[in-house]
């Protein structure tokens, strides 16, 4: 198994320094800063370094850091990315300081960070069911075009070549008069063809099974989004095969209780001061689900508590 990027360390002792130096970007003797995040986070959690596993969990609540963790070891790895992120003004600089190191392969060979490496956010999935969607109502409507122009090509005069503006007419009339053409072919091929969307988790789990690559490093932020628990169990036996047989390193921002339980993940509690590494079972979500199907467990046929 890889661990591409082994440790990552936390400029929380430079902190006032970074502030200052923005300050004085800002305007001088006279700056000021609006908002010094990411500053004061991680310092108040006793948090400076993540000793990477090949997969690593930030766990906690909303506002416990961990999509702010992982934006910021995203961006300093330079990992591609496609949906833009909140920074505050000291951002750029607290990357600047932070620092990390690569891990070595069983040779004692140093790792890089692979080619194509990325952060994949729950923005990215939801852009993706837009843009399909978007494209098939789109196509969906060229389609009507392509059934108009089928009849007026395959039945109309024949056109005639007078010079290359009239290509384009042409090709498509032989096209459509072509015996081996059906009219759903002349269509498709003109119109484009639909991408098959199901529910919004069925295609969720599509997107990662489909942008996911062996050998790679990606930092996800809060995949389970969009999948029912039945989904996000497909998506750790994919998570888990990825980092087990196919050499990928994964860093992942969650609270799913069934991403947390993938055997091996090394979890960090943003919840607790200071950060701690847990076992899923001791996490608070966990337990709040465990309290709540105990108590009402004669519902499921059961009596006694394991």
């Amino acid at each position: 198994m890889s661990v591409f990027v082994e440790k990552f360390i936390l400029p929380i002792d430079r902190e006032e320094y970074i502030v200052s130096e923005k300050m004085q970007e800002n305007g001088g003797d006279f700056g000021y800063i609006d908002n010094p995040y990411p500053c004061g986070i991680f310092a108040q959690k006793e948090l400076a370094r993540i000793d990477f596993a090949p997969l690593t969990i930030f766990y906690g609540g909303n506002g416990s850091g961990k999509s702010t963790l992982l934006n910021i070891i995203a961006s300093k790895l330079n990992l591609r990315r496609i949906a833009p992120y909140s920074t505050g003004e000291t951002f750029g600089l607290y990357v600047k300081y932070c620092s990390f190191e690569y891990g070595t392969d069983d040779g004692g060979w140093q790792y890089r960070v692979p080619n194509g490496s990325s952060i994949i956010t729950s923005d990215d999935v939801f852009d993706y069911m837009l843009t399909v969607r978007t494209n098939n109502d789109d196509i969906t409507e060229n389609k009507e075009y392509a059934r108009e122009d089928h009849y007026r090509l395959m039945y109309g005069e024949t056109v005639k070549f007078r010079g290359m503006e009239d290509y384009e007419e042409l090709r498509l009339q032989v096209l459509a008069r072509r015996k081996s053409v059906s009219r759903r072919q002349f269509i498709r091929k003109t119109a484009g063809g639909e991408v098959r969307l199901n529910s919004n988790g069925e295609t969720a789990l599509a997107y990662f099974n489909r942008n996911l690559r062996n050998d790679t490093l990606y930092c996800l932020d809060e995949p389970e989004n969009s999948l029912s628990p039945k989904l996000q169990m497909s998506l750790v036996k994919t998570l888990e095969e990825l980092v087990r047989y196919c050499g990928c390193q994964l860093i992942i921002a969650t609270h799913s209780p069934f991403i947390l339980s993938i055997p091996g993940a090394k979890i960090y509690d943003l919840d607790e001061t200071p950060v701690d590494i847990k076992k899923w079972w001791e996490l608070e979500n966990v337990k709040v689900y465990y309290d709540f199907f105990y108590k009402n467990r004669k519902l499921f046929g059961g009596d006694e508590k394991p």
